[in-house]
């Protein structure tokens, strides 16, 4: 014992994290099990609260028909899939309905086929601790599903499931080579601690020093992470990713209110609990989310969000979530492994998905490492939805996608981001995936690559990786959303100065601008939008109708210089790309004069031309 406490002292120092001014000692008095993010006793109170409102009584209801579906499953092996084990995701989604059924029941079935399932898992040889999420899964998996169901389990399976948490999950931790994850500002510090949290925390009885000391490492490193939602809440990786570090970090915070009583001033972090409002604003009207970086493009039910909510009372958080679970008609989300946060804060706060009010704002523009704005026209099917990205290619997730923007109109998506790739596919093929030096492989990525966003391109060379764009001007005055960004530094080596401001105009067009700023070099610039449209048509020299299930969109483009126009159908030359499904590339390049300031506007117009329409933005 006293060796790991050296070793854990020196991973401390080696962090170089200030202590919190609260910490956790070994005197610590933790409620009886179970006391993972329900109490003992707790039950009832969440029965009565879900009895009251009739999407509570049908999710928990489905919930217990998916326990007993788990029931009849086969028991799962350790199964590698490239670098990543494949199980741990699933058991953790089995510890909590298995758990949560035993719980809310009384049923000691459920319980018992937990413990077949935690009895297998201690068994691997190891939780795959190279790549440490793996880890922090199973150890939070074995962790609900000892506590939840402690008083049923026999003493001789708690003290195999007990040691495996210890040797397999926390002890993997002291490894200073695979838990950088201390060290990190993203997803894998919020996932990593939170699973070493809820393994210590189960086990903390019986190892006070130890867990003592994994908790509070935790507590000193978690902030790391936590400090990329100041200063108001926009998360850097993007909203696939906020789903998955955020609802993690979730989990961390609610573990300690229920086992301390306090959440170690961790919830007062800035834009930590305002960051709920970011995952809701990205959602498009038409349910798909502004997929910028390695993010999926298909927004779901979010669990999460009613953490938030019962922190905040927030009705505008509740306004898509009503929508997404009504749509989901195949009940995928009883797929997710979160999905009782719903039930144990959303019913457990009274959120009501009955009527929720719909939100009146209708701009979202924040600045944080990724700076994201979003426009629209209301929140309701049909309406006009502008994104813009800013931030920088160095940010974990992050591709060469600075300054591009996605648009969508009476619910057709005209301006696209592909998304993330799959990285299975190109990690088995020898793809330098993780390398994000200005010459790595990475970079040569289809999905990843500078001319595959809707963003500017300066004689075909990719953006810099170090470049940064904040968020420089952004409001809404006169009928206009606008954001703007000075995007020069992605393009240092390329160009002198570029600008670009995106506007929703009268909650009807888009208005994108750009300000070149050239030197005595050539420079040939490609305005690049991506797109889903099926057929395009050119109009005149300035002008194409792009067309998509009956619907249109006019492109107007209002520059000082000729443009020659391009329709591309994407298609990937890399064998290691995904294939895609008919996605193009719509727009120009034009040769820029030497030594001058130009400005352009490009005009999407849904429906019709606008007569008269001009560039609000004044540089």
């Amino acid at each position: 014992m006293k060796k790991i406490i050296i070793v854990l002292f020196a991973l401390l120092i080696t962090c170089g994290i200030q202590a919190q001014s609260q910490q956790v000692t070994t005197d610590v008095k933790l409620p009886k099990h179970p006391r993972l993010l329900m109490l003992k006793g707790e039950e009832s109170a969440l029965k009565k609260k879900i009895n009251k409102d009739s999407y509570w009584k049908a999710l928990h209801a489905d919930v217990l028909k998916e326990a007993e579906a788990i029931i009849d499953l086969p028991i799962q092996p350790k199964r590698l899939v490239g670098m990543r084990m494949a199980v741990q995701t699933e058991d953790l989604r089995r510890m909590y309905f298995l758990g949560y059924a035993y719980r809310m029941t009384g049923q000691k079935k459920y319980a018992a086929r937990a413990e077949q399932e935690m009895l297998c898992a201690a068994d691997f040889d190891t939780w795959n601790p190279s790549h440490f999420l793996d880890v922090a899964e199973m150890t939070m998996a074995l962790a609900v599903g000892y506590d939840w169901c402690y008083d049923a389990l026999p003493a001789a399976s708690r003290e195999k499931i007990r040691t495996a948490i210890i040797e397999k999950g926390l002890k993997a931790s002291l490894n200073e080579k695979q838990a950088w994850f201390l060290t990190c500002n993203h997803n894998w510090n919020q996932v990593c601690n939170a699973g070493m949290l809820y393994g210590a925390l189960a086990v903390f009885e019986d190892n006070k020093e130890f867990s003592t000391q994994i908790i509070n490492r935790a507590l000193n490193t978690l902030p790391l992470s936590m400090a990329a939602y100041a200063p108001a809440g926009a998360y850097p990786e993007g909203p696939g990713y906020w789903g998955y570090g955020t609802t993690f970090n979730v989990f961390f915070n609610a573990a300690l209110e229920k086992a301390f009583g306090t959440d170690f001033g961790l919830n007062a972090t800035p834009g930590f609990l305002q960051t709920g409002v970011y995952s809701q604003s990205l959602i498009s009207p038409s349910f798909y989310q502004f997929n910028y970086s390695d993010n999926g493009a298909r927004a779901g039910f979010n669990p999460a969000v009613f953490w938030f909510y019962s922190k905040t009372q927030d009705p505008a958080l509740l306004y898509y979530q009503k929508s997404l679970f009504e749509q989901n008609t195949q009940k995928s989300y009883l797929k997710d492994r979160t999905l009782l946060l719903a039930l144990i804060f959303g019913a457990g706060s009274g959120a009501s998905l009955a009527n929720p009010a719909e939100p009146t704002a209708l701009m979202y523009a924040k600045q944080s490492a990724t700076s994201v704005a979003v426009m629209r026209s209301g929140w309701a099917p049909g309406n006009t939805f502008l994104g813009y990205k800013m931030g920088s290619p160095s940010v974990n997730h992050a591709h060469m996608d600075v300054g591009s923007f996605i648009f969508e109109a009476d619910g057709i998506r005209w301006a696209i981001d592909l998304g993330g790739e799959n990285y299975n596919r190109l990690e088995t093929r020898g793809v330098d995936l993780w390398n994000t030096t200005q010459p790595s492989q990475r970079w040569d990525v289809y999905k990843y690559r500078t001319k595959s966003h809707s963003t500017l391109c300066f004689n075909d060379k990719p953006q810099l990786v170090k470049g940064v764009a904040d968020l420089n001007d952004s409001g809404e005055s006169n009928g206009v959303m606008y954001a703007m960004s000075d995007i020069s530094a992605v393009f240092a080596d390329q160009i002198p100065g570029v600008k670009r401001a995106v506007s929703l105009v009268d909650k009807k067009y888009a208005v994108i601008q750009d300000l070149f700023t050239t030197n005595g070099q050539f420079t040939k610039v490609r305005w690049n939008m991506t797109s889903e449209a099926e057929k395009v048509t050119t109009i005149n020299e300035t002008t194409l109708l792009l067309e998509k299930g009956g619907k249109k969109l006019y492109l107007k483009v209002d520059a000082p210089f000729p443009v020659r126009f391009y329709n591309e159908l994407a298609v990937p030359a890399n064998t290691y790309d995904t294939p895609l499904n008919g996605e193009r590339f719509v727009g120009f390049e034009a040769d820029l004069a030497l030594n001058t300031t130009q400005q352009i506007a490009v005009y999407l117009m849904p429906g019709e031309q606008v007569s008269g329409a001009k560039a609000p933005y004044k540089f």
